[in-house]
Formats: C-alpha cells, sequence, structure tokens
C-alpha cells in the first residue's frame, strides 16, 4: 500500500529537490528496515543524492554506528523524539551529508505500550548548515499509524520521505 500514490511519487519529487540544491542524503532507518532507501533507489539516478542507509534497528547499532547516547536509550527508549533527532544527525554527521533522516517507531503487531501504541513513529530530519552559519538543524515529528506491520512499516518511510521534501524545499 502506497499512501502517497501522487504523480510524481514522493521519492521522485524527493530526487529532484535535492538534485536541485545540490544537497545529499543518508538515512538510518530502524523500523523501516532500509524501506526509505529502498524507495529512493526505485529511482534511476539516485546514486547523484543517496549516500547510505544504514538499518540501526538494536540499541547497541544506534550507539555504535550513529552516536546516540546511552542516556537517550536509557531514559527515553529507542522510540523516542531524543533518540530520532540523534540519529537524524548521527547519520548526517558520520556521512558527511546535507540532509540525514531517521525513522524509529514500533511496526507491530506487538511491543507497544499506553504510552506508545503499535503505529508510534519518531521521524527525524537534520541539516548540515554550512560551517559558520549556525544554519544547522534537527527537527522530529512523532506520528501515529494504523494497519498491518508491512502498511505502517509503507507509511513511516513515505512520511519520511515526505518531511525530508518538505525541509528541504523550505531550505531554499
Amino acid at each position: 500500500m502506497r499512501e502517497f500514490a501522487s504523480d510524481p511519487p514522493v521519492e521522485e519529487r524527493v530526487g529532484a529537490a535535492l538534485r536541485s540544491a545540490d544537497a545529499t542524503l543518508s538515512l538510518a532507518e530502524s523500523c523501516t528496515g532500509g524501506l526509505a532507501a529502498s524507495f529512493l533507489t526505485d529511482v534511476s539516478g539516485s546514486s547523484d543524492y543517496l549516500d547510505r542507509s544504514l538499518v540501526t534497528y538494536s540499541n547497541d547499532a544506534k550507539q555504535d554506528l550513529l552516536a546516540v547516547s546511552r542516556e537517550a536509550l536509557d531514559a527515553h527508549g529507542a522510540v523516542s523524539e531524543p533518540v530520532a533527532r540523534q540519529m537524524a544527525r548521527g547519520v548526517r554527521d558520520t556521512a558527511g551529508t546535507t540532509w540525514g533522516v531517521a525513522t524509529t517507531g514500533i511496526a507491530g503487531p506487538t511491543g507497544g505500550t499506553d504510552e506508545k501504541p503499535v503505529g508510534t513513529v519518531f521521524v527525524g530530519v537534520a541539516y548540515a548548515g554550512a560551517w559558520g552559519t549556525q544554519e544547522s538543524f534537527a527537527s522530529v515529528e512523532r506520528y501515529q499509524f494504523d494497519g498491518s506491520r508491512t502498511e505502517i512499516k509503507a507509511q513511516i518511510a513515505q512520511h519520511a520521505l515526505a518531511d525530508l521534501l518538505a525541509a528541504v524545499e523550505s531550505s531554499d
């Protein structure tokens, strides 16, 4: 199920926006398991802007590959705003790309709690401004999706790309 069926699809619009801005992208995917990167690589020429996607499913991977702090993981859990922010910044900075996007959530059907039910996700988007400009930023959005595990994963990946697109377009 591709909720963001549009003409052209969001992954094509992301590619065009990144290409136009001469920008690069890296992804840190947890709950989506590489699906956002898969959508992006469905577009011919995506190697012009997509540098890498890391599937950092475990807490150890988040710490090792993205420098997510133990304190954030302990205090807030992997599915949280602080962790999504650190993931997006971490992948942006370790890859040296203009943009970093992170997904962390609960795709279900198990694993939810009252505070964080199945379908809860945090999407982080981080931008690297030029040194000395203090224009770098990271933002995080929380979403709640319904459906099967594969439907939730697709919705998360599509929303992550849509959030990136909005950020790229607003930074022009």
